[in-house]
């Protein structure tokens, strides 16, 4: 549905920026939101509050970058998009327009990557529950699988040993890194050797291709140390007549909400009790104001040392070890907005005000990890002056307490009013969809795909 925009229509609307964690916003999204704030206005009237509006040329723009890293160190490189970061189905066909790969974890993820167009030969699971019904699929399908345990090992051999005719799986053994000893997921030293000699026995049943690894957290360092220790195993593999060929160091690249000074700001100067309205600073929160961006990142990681004298770009192109990612958030960075209509504002006794919105925290779920999105929503506004300041924190419409989109105290130049708009910027990594749901039988909210051709003349369609 092609929407053409008028200026008269635009100017009874104002736009209003925060002044305090003020989002980065990308160039098309941001002509959108401040030339022609209408639209937004007229598709929520048409397709509801929330709405999510979903850019694929950011994801675009994304895997590109990351790609010119990669072609810039001419290391062998794979990438797999972490579909679990959002459900959007145009975000998995610009993953195909853009030539790489997806990391699913169920066969729902799977299935939908297929529909979008990424060949099955770049389609890599993860995730330690894989179901029979899973493992057969992927196994059918050709893709690869990473195997977690020696539990999931033996499993996915009695799966491939039952077909007819038979199948090798294409398998990577997934490590726990020293680093994370308590984690569920991976297999420790020993059990990874055990993997190796299995199979060493089992040639006919699988295919295997290398190693993989996945840490929480946002440090290049981190997964450096990890991939140091992984390369241990590719020697001992070798040594035992396999030949593994990649490395898959899992996501957690970081990618920057906010300008990092006004951030690191924020967080001496306007980060206190008094701040929100629970009086409850979270212990926790993601690194909005990283001072890495993705690239950056990835260009520490592969100019770290690997041993003394050789860098981790030189050891993978030496050994000629392919280098996986499994990037998700980092890839849909910029890629949605979500829109928020105000219902009403309402006076507490302890002198605060909340604005309640048609939409609940579920489909911007930060507080629901104990934490806040510190990212400030931009005020669309159709109301006459005067303007009257005003600090709020943001509520959704259920008759939960606990429904908060924002315990922080946000600083508004005008009082939001009943059908104002709040837009919420860069919501794609798992804030606008991870929990959401249909509580009080409210239907999921509407997902969109943008697109801009020339200025003003934008097109909006479903996402399924």
């Amino acid at each position: 549905m092609p929407i053409a925009n008028s200026l008269p229509a635009e100017q009874l609307t104002k736009v209003h920026q925060p002044d305090m964690l003020k989002p980065l916003i990308d160039p098309v999204i941001s002509t959108l939101i401040n030339k022609f704030p209408g639209t937004l206005d007229d598709l929520v009237k048409q397709h509801g509050s929330p709405l999510n509006l979903v850019w694929p040329h950011a994801f675009e723009l994304n895997t590109q970058a990351l790609l010119a890293v990669l072609k810039r160190y001419n290391v062998p490189y794979a990438i797999f998009y972490g579909a679990k970061a959002n459900k959007s189905q145009s975000m998995l066909g610009a993953a195909a327009n853009s030539g790489i790969g997806v990391d699913v974890s169920s066969i729902h993820e799977l299935q939908a990557a297929l529909r979008a167009g990424t060949p099955a030969a770049k389609i890599c699971a993860t995730g330690p529950a894989k179901t029979a019904v899973f493992h057969q699929a992927l196994v059918s399908a050709g893709s690869l699988i990473c195997v977690d345990s020696l539990e999931e090992f033996d499993h996915l051999q009695s799966t491939v040993e039952a077909r007819r005719p038979l199948t090798k799986a294409r398998v990577l053994l997934r490590y726990r890194p020293k680093s994370s000893p308590q984690s569920r997921f991976g297999m420790n030293a020993q059990d990874l050797l055990d993997s190796l000699q299995r199979l060493t026995r089992s040639t006919d049943v699988f295919h295997f291709e290398g190693f993989h690894f996945h840490l929480g957290g946002y440090g290049f360092e981190s997964r450096a140390q990890a991939l140091r220790e992984v390369t241990g195993f590719v020697e001992a593999a070798r040594e035992m007549g396999l030949s593994p060929q990649m490395i898959d160091i899992g996501g957690g690249l970081p990618i920057r909400y906010v300008e990092p000074q006004t951030y690191a700001r924020f967080l001496q100067h306007d980060n206190q009790p008094s701040h929100y309205h629970n009086q409850k600073v979270p212990d926790a929160y993601y690194p909005y104001g990283a001072e890495l961006t993705a690239p950056q990142w990835l260009t520490l990681l592969l100019e770290a040392e690997h041993s003394p004298g050789l860098s981790i770009s030189n050891y993978l192109k030496l050994q000629n070890i392919t280098l996986a990612l499994e990037p998700g958030r980092s890839l849909v960075d910029q890629a949605a907005i979500s829109l928020f209509r105000v219902t009403r504002t309402k006076q507490l006794a302890d002198n605060k005000t909340v604005i309640f919105v048609e939409g609940s925290s579920f489909s911007a779920c930060e507080t629901w990890f104990a934490s806040e999105y510190l990212v400030d929503p931009i005020l669309i506004s159709s109301h006459a002056p005067p303007h009257t300041p005003t600090q709020a924190y943001i509520a959704g419409h259920s008759c939960l307490d606990d429904d908060v989109i924002s315990h922080r105290l946000i600083n508004f130049s005008t009082a939001p009013q009943p059908g104002d708009l709040l837009i919420y910027v860069n919501t794609a990594g798992y804030q606008m969809d991870l929990l959401e749901n249909e509580f009080h039988r409210h239907p999921l909210p509407r997902r969109l795909t943008a697109t801009c051709c020339t200025e003003g003349n934008y097109a909006f369609s479903p996402d399924y």
